[in-house]
């Protein structure tokens, strides 16, 4: 495996505090990010190893092992338990060991420590699960309004995955088996998926329920009328009732954000009238409304 200074990757020194590692990561990942390099190699590749470098770094534990044993950080357990099992056999074969051992002892002793293979002593091969890979995911509010499949590249390996509508931002999901290979037939670690979405619309969304301000001219508001709006699933006409009030807001039922992981279940779209105040006004228009409001009084 070849070795990569993560702390340069990040342009940082062995030093640098977790709030410089989160800083320098998040300027040099909107930097190198597929979406703004689609045709860049290098960006990619980049790209790949600042998630990698973040991951290790950003854990203390894994930043521990990292600074220690360097490449071979993710085997830092089994590098203990050996050093630890050489030190316990040492010190039972040598002269500091206070005890009586017959050979049937000894043979039953490692046997049980580390098998018998019936020709001699062989060390059992501890099995030890792989490691948990951490990705991070940048989509539009768009991309997760129905489930859709996407391709994802995480340690030069391909994978499928299928993305449930409704993920929210800041939402972590987990990819069983797709994490780091198991060691001695261990099982592989899991690919855990933050998700950072964008709001690419003019909706505000809150959980599932998505809201919107509609301009409302004043004779639409007075008279009441119907009322042309935009959706996420095209556009709808509106009832506009009769005297309808400013800030009046009207909640149009399953015309939200999809549930996640609930088929068919989705949030209301809840839309807030702002009535308008006609301007530049004819002096006919002026006159009209000066008799409108001889007539209220």
């Amino acid at each position: 495996m070849e070795y990569i200074d993560y702390y340069k990757v990040l342009g940082l020194d062995k030093n640098a505090s977790q709030e410089d590692i989160k800083k320098a990561y998040r300027k040099l990942a909107r930097k190198h990010h597929p979406d703004l390099n689609p045709n860049d190699k290098e960006a990619h590749k980049k790209f790949q190893q600042l998630n990698e470098a973040n991951e290790v770094l950003s854990d203390p534990e894994k930043r521990k092992k990292y600074d220690q044993y360097g490449k071979d950080w993710e085997h830092a357990e089994q590098f203990e338990q050996a050093r630890q099992s050489r030190q316990r056999s040492q010190h039972f074969g040598g002269e500091g060991f206070s005890g009586q051992f017959d050979a049937g002892d000894f043979s039953d002793f490692f046997a049980s420590m580390f098998g018998d293979s019936g020709g001699g002593f062989r060390p059992r091969q501890t099995k030890f699960r792989g490691e948990d890979y951490q990705a991070e995911l940048q989509l539009n509010l768009t991309d997760v309004y129905k489930t859709h499949q996407q391709v994802l590249k995480v340690h030069d390996k391909n994978i499928r995955i299928t993305i449930p509508a409704g993920v929210e931002d800041g939402q972590k999901i987990k990819i069983k088996g797709f994490g780091g290979r198991g060691v001695n037939g261990g099982p592989n670690g899991d690919l855990y998926i933050t998700f950072h979405i964008i709001n690419n619309t003019e909706f505000k969304r809150q959980g599932n329920d998505l809201y919107k301000t509609i301009d409302l001219d004043l004779y639409t508001g007075v008279l009441g009328g119907e009322k042309t709006i935009d959706t996420l699933d095209g556009k709808i006409k509106l009832n506009v009732k009769p005297e309808t009030q400013n800030e009046t807001k009207v909640r149009l039922k399953g015309k939200g954000f999809p549930v996640y992981k609930k088929d068919g279940e989705s949030g209301d779209l809840i839309v807030t009238f702002k009535i308008r105040i006609p301007t530049n006004l004819s002096e006919k228009q002026k006159e009209l409304f000066e008799q409108l409001s001889k007539l209220s009084t």
